[in-house]
């Protein structure tokens, strides 16, 4: 048998392949690179964890002391820091502003929480999206590169 491939057609073979090798290449490195930052995440994830209960521990440590020596100063130096009178309604308002911040906070932790789970369902929404145009872009692709090979051939076999 014959090879009737011309030069022009091993070159433009050749080219084809090197072009995908290159593509292949350069996916496989971003991958790479994205999956060493994965690699970090969960390190990431636990040291911000432990910031976190760090800072809740200081803050409780530093309410803790901070009564207490006020509570010391009071009952050592026959200060009265709060008279009798006002005690109750005192003790009332600071349960009442206690219970609102605590709603507050109950509000803004699920309105947080809303936020986060919204920006990853954007994200997989996206991940679905870009999908779908590498897919239209790949059809649209193959099909000029059909139209463009007939039209080669056509021109080709005229001369």
């Amino acid at each position: 048998m014959v090879d009737n491939k011309s030069k022009d057609d091993i070159t433009t073979t050749t080219s084809s392949t090197e072009a995908a090798n290159i593509y292949d290449t350069v996916s496989q490195n971003y991958i790479r690179i994205v999956d060493e930052f994965t690699k970090a995440q969960p390190q990431y994830t636990q040291s911000v964890s432990n910031l976190q209960l760090d800072c809740i521990a200081a803050a409780k440590n530093m309410i803790q002391n901070m009564t207490s020596a006020q509570k010391t100063l009071a009952s050592n130096g026959n200060v009265p820091i709060v008279t009798p009178p006002y005690t109750n309604e005192f003790v009332k308002q600071s349960n009442e502003i206690t219970e609102n911040i605590v709603k507050a906070i109950h509000i803004n932790n699920q309105l947080t929480v809303n936020a986060i789970n919204a920006a990853a369902e954007n994200f997989r929404t996206l991940n679905r999206t870009i999908e779908s145009v590498t897919e239209f872009n790949t059809s649209a692709a193959k099909a000029w590169n059909s139209i463009l090979t007939v039209q080669q051939q056509h021109f080709l076999h005229k001369q």
